[in-house]
């Protein structure tokens, strides 16, 4: 899975930047696209958007599975895109939560709707919708228009047992990168990457905030490579402080309202 968006679609937390200079530069958009191509040139596929979006994805592989892997999952409705890796333990009891039957309900499609329900009608906090999907997971949604076409956004959250693996960074031209490939994220945003922290979900308008402990603020921890140099910031759940504002409940209107205040 590759996810690239550029600055008027998201911004990565300015900590996620290491220091310019260092053999390890980084690429821009295009070559990391590339590059997610050359590394699976048989199975995967992408789409780019106008808004300054892409998406990639490799195919899903049956067997896979079978050696230990995960599922790999895109699809779009309502001009509102998924890429999903992983699987949904309780994914019958959610299609019964949002309504949802059919066989070719899965997991990529309950996430659109999970998102589409708190961006239209939700009156839930997004950290509880999170809390609510039971299994091991990574995911980023692409809403192409956002709210009654007020623009782009973007959603992206990773299960709290990290089994699926996911790596962020930023691009030479400070567009915010989403992988599951470490090697492609890593030649990619150059000193700039680093593991995206489990349990944690990133929207385009509020930032990074931890769905597992709601109440707390991240902490950015830098982090250094195998030659000492600086590269990316590991972010933690800060158990010493503690966010000072009160839930918001019942309003429609702006469900990423409960970043408000969840600021790094």
């Amino acid at each position: 899975m590759l996810a690239i968006f550029q600055k008027q679609v998201a911004h990565a937390p300015q900590e996620l930047n290491s220091p310019r200079g260092s053999t390890a530069k980084p690429r821009n958009p295009d070559e990391i696209l590339r590059d997610f191509h050359a590394a699976h040139p048989a199975d995967a596929f992408s789409t780019s958007f106008g808004g300054g979006a892409a998406l990639a994805c490799v195919a899903a592989q049956p067997r896979s599975l079978a050696a230990g892997g995960y599922q790999r999952m895109f699809c779009g409705l309502d001009d509102i895109y998924c890429v999903f890796m992983g699987t949904l333990d309780n994914l019958s009891s959610l299609m019964r939560q949002y309504g949802l039957t059919g066989r070719s309900t899965n997991e990529a499609l309950l996430v659109i709707e999970a998102y589409r329900t708190l961006r239209d009608r939700g009156p839930y906090p997004a950290d509880q919708v999170v809390k609510d999907l039971s299994g091991s997971f990574a995911f980023v949604v692409f809403d192409n228009r956002g709210r009654s076409g007020s623009g782009a956004a973007v959603f992206a959250a990773q299960s709290t047992d990290g089994g699926v693996p996911l790596h962020w960074g930023v691009a030479a031209d400070g567009s915010v990168v989403i992988c599951d490939d470490r090697g492609v994220a890593k030649a990619g945003c150059g000193r700039s990457y680093a593991p995206f922290p489990p349990g944690c979900m990133f929207h385009s308008e509020g930032g990074l905030k931890s769905f597992e402990h709601p109440m707390n603020r991240l902490k950015a921890l830098p982090r250094v490579d195998s030659e000492g140099a600086m590269c990316g910031a590991n972010f933690k759940v800060d158990a010493f402080t503690k966010i000072n504002s009160m839930p918001r409940v019942g309003s429609a209107t702006n469900w990423a309202a409960t970043w408000d205040d969840a600021a790094i």
